[in-house]
């Protein structure tokens, strides 16, 4: 999977640097084109002529020629920065750029990977959670720091990743590119509002980035996706075709207008149960009180998965509580093939937040995936649809 691609390295200061020589001679071993560029702390761990031996490139360490940075970005199919100090990571969040790596990092459209390492304590600071944070919206790939012993003798996250771990994150991100080619998806995401007047309505908390990630990770993946969205304020990931609806109505009629011939569907959206059965033509008098009646909406999910020429049907149910239960309930009703629940009302994960965790249910079996950054966990939720959907293909 990485014969042939060029991997720009970018090593910042921090001791996990001595790795670089083990991780550049297994990549070239996957027969990876290799470029590396040494900041100047990075030096004090690695020596150039170590680095230029193993990958079999000059290093790239000072901005001597003014354009290395934008060479050396259009040359990568892939960028990978590692290790990641606490400071490289506050740099590259803030988009500063006084040295070579930072300015490629600016200059760089290709995929951008970060392996971050550090101290526990500086890992846990709210500062780093706010950069990694920041850096995963901008669109960067983290690979998230190991548990264990640290040069400084303490143990706990902040562990670079050994090169092992790196290059098989690596592997999987090219072969990516290859496992949806051919498929075509379908993806519903984010709530729907249901009117009550011309300028008052009643909706949920959904905010749409999960199902946003997941039509992100599908296309990245190779799919043709379609996403039906609710009312976001997110913008639409490349090459994903995009139809905007409002209702529960709507929703349903695009869902079902474009079904055919989809190989995957994911209901991800929050879609409101009920809907005013006869909204006011205008805007209602405030009153003391009002009675409105309302009444169900149509089921998206379970209508897909009953019609007779039904693609593979992923679901997601959010509850409060007793979320296992309640989840297998659906799962059995609704005659899906895979259901992933997950726990709301906390303001740290589900709506409206950029982190999730989800428990994935097939019959009797149950995976949790712990709190992840949404566009993470959509990797991880991809990777299980896939295994599944291969076993009944």
């Amino acid at each position: 999977m990485l014969k042939g691609k060029n991997i720009l390295i970018g090593a910042t200061g921090g001791i996990a640097a001595y790795k670089i020589p083990f991780l550049i001679r297994q990549l070239i071993e996957q027969q990876a084109h290799i470029k590396v560029i040494l900041t100047q702390a990075a030096k004090a761990f690695v020596t150039p002529l170590t680095v230029e031996t193993v990958s079999k490139n000059p290093v790239y360490d000072e901005l001597f020629n003014a354009m290395d940075h934008i060479e050396l970005a259009r040359w990568a199919d892939v960028f990978l920065i590692v290790p990641a100090t606490a400071n490289s990571l506050a740099k590259l969040a803030q988009g500063l750029a006084d040295d070579l790596l930072s300015t490629t990092y600016l200059a760089c459209d290709k995929p951008i990977l970060i392996a971050p390492a550090m101290n526990r304590l500086m890992w846990q600071h709210a500062t780093t959670k706010r950069n990694i944070k920041q850096l995963q919206i901008d669109g960067v790939q983290i690979i998230m720091p190991a548990d264990g012993v640290q040069a400084c003798g303490e143990e706990g996250l902040g562990r670079m990743q050994e090169p092992e771990k790196i290059v098989e994150v690596l592997q999987q991100f090219f072969s990516k590119g290859n496992e949806l080619a051919g498929k075509k998806v379908l993806i519903t995401a984010g709530p729907t509002q249901e009117a009550i007047d011309p300028v008052r309505y009643i909706s949920n908390y959904s905010s749409g980035k999960m199902g946003y990630a997941l039509a992100k990770e599908a296309s990245l993946r190779g799919a043709d996706v379609t996403l039906i969205s609710g009312p976001c304020q997110l913008d639409t990931p490349i090459k994903v075709k995009k139809i905007a609806v409002t209702s529960a109505c709507e929703m349903h009629a695009a869902v079902m207008e474009n079904i055919k011939n989809m190989d995957i569907f994911i209901a991800n959206a929050a879609v409101a149960d009920y809907r005013c059965e006869t909204p006011h033509l205008s805007k209602m008098p405030k009153q003391q009180s009002i009675e409105l009646k309302f009444i169900i909406n149509p089921d998206i999910l379970a209508d897909v998965a009953q019609l007779p020429q039904h693609p593979y049907v992923v679901g997601f149910a959010a509850e409060t509580d007793d979320i296992i239960n309640k989840g297998r309930e659906k799962l059995a009703r609704k005659k899906v093939d895979m259901l992933f629940v997950n726990q709301v009302g906390d303001s740290n994960s589900g709506f409206n937040s950029d982190y999730n965790a989800v428990t994935l249910l097939i019959g009797d079996y149950i995976t949790e995936l712990p709190l992840s950054f949404k566009q993470e966990l959509a990797i991880q939720i991809w990777d299980l649809i896939l295994q599944n959907y291969a076993r009944q293909s």
